[in-house]
């Protein structure tokens, strides 16, 4: 999995951010979902390692127009561009839908392919052989949720040198015994594959807290993440903006980080005032999170991280 940020700026966007949307890559699958489609998105997906046809699922985290006011110019044109004719999952919160179809009613948009519109509630949302996808309801002005992308584990390296020492003869046997299933051996034996299969390969874990004040429910949504992607508007010592306009400052963010053990924090959602030439800098906004949470970084408009498992960054 490889995160790329399409926009991290909040309420418009500016010379130097885009506002608010996020690609997960799925490098095996040439598949990608996004998360939040602000004013621009689709102008930013053409500068950045993505293909609009390959695009799966959107997950939007709340109706404020900076995280939606760019979906149905991306919709429409995954349908101009050809190439896109796969069918689109929708997910987001109560309202999403008549959003969606209001405005193709007033401006008709004819798409090539199937939308399927999920209205999101707390709890598992999606869920495949392969991942499942969690939503948590955060502190926001209006409806808002927080989006965990899980990998689910998968069965561990089979382990030849146990199914030699066990006398056990190479051949169609070792694909029986790896897939788990208790097999009869020439010599009347019966053995089973759990034995020769090691410990299950734990999958990763993304967060993505959507725009929320400091709030338990992020918290517990991204305990043991592997990464973290929070929201940071604003510098501590504006707090009492953050509070009004329900938002989180960089030194909450690395709060929540910590409290929930993640391993890494990427920080996005700024306000342009930090990137003036006058007062705090974003510099500073990424020193007062790093005195929480070393492991913490600004996101950048076109910036990449892969996300590794957590016992890989540990040496284990």
């Amino acid at each position: 999995m490889i995160i790329t940020f399409l926009g991290t700026g909040s309420g418009a966007p500016t010379t130097k951010r885009n506002v608010s949307g996020i690609a997960l890559r799925f490098t095996q699958r040439a598949k990608w979902w996004l998360f939040d489609c602000g004013e621009g998105t689709q102008h930013q997906i053409l500068r950045a390692p993505v293909k609009l046809s390959q695009l799966e699922k959107i997950f939007i985290t709340h109706l404020h127009g900076d995280h939606l006011y760019g979906l149905i110019g991306l919709l429409a044109s995954r349908s101009l561009r050809g190439g896109g004719e796969s069918a689109v999952e929708l997910y987001g919160p109560p309202g999403i839908k008549e959003y969606v179809e209001g405005i193709m009613a007033v401006s008709p948009v004819h798409l090539q392919y199937k939308l399927s519109i999920h209205i999101v509630s707390p709890g598992v949302v999606f869920e495949d052989e392969e991942m499942i996808v969690r939503a948590a309801p955060v502190a926001h002005r209006v409806p808002a949720y927080a989006y965990a992308v899980e990998e689910k584990a998968r069965p561990g390296a089979f382990r030849v040198d146990l199914a030699v020492q066990a006398g056990i003869p190479a051949g169609p046997l070792f694909g029986q015994l790896k897939k788990g299933e208790s097999v009869t051996l020439p010599d009347g034996r019966v053995v089973c594959g759990r034995d020769f299969v090691g410990p299950d390969i734990p999958g990763r874990k993304v967060v993505y807290s959507g725009d929320t004040g400091p709030c338990q429910a992020i918290i517990e949504l991204a305990a043991d993440a592997d990464v973290l992607i929070h929201e940071a508007t604003y510098a501590h010592v504006e707090a009492d903006l953050a509070r009004r306009a329900g938002h989180s400052t960089a030194r909450e963010a690395a709060q929540a980080a910590k409290q929930a053990n993640v391993n890494q924090l990427l920080l996005t959602h700024f306000s342009p005032r930090y990137e003036s030439d006058e007062g705090l800098s974003m510099e500073d906004l990424l020193a007062e999170a790093r005195e929480v949470f070393p492991e913490t970084e600004l996101a950048e408009d076109f910036s990449s991280h892969e996300v590794k498992r957590m016992r890989q960054l540990i040496g284990e």
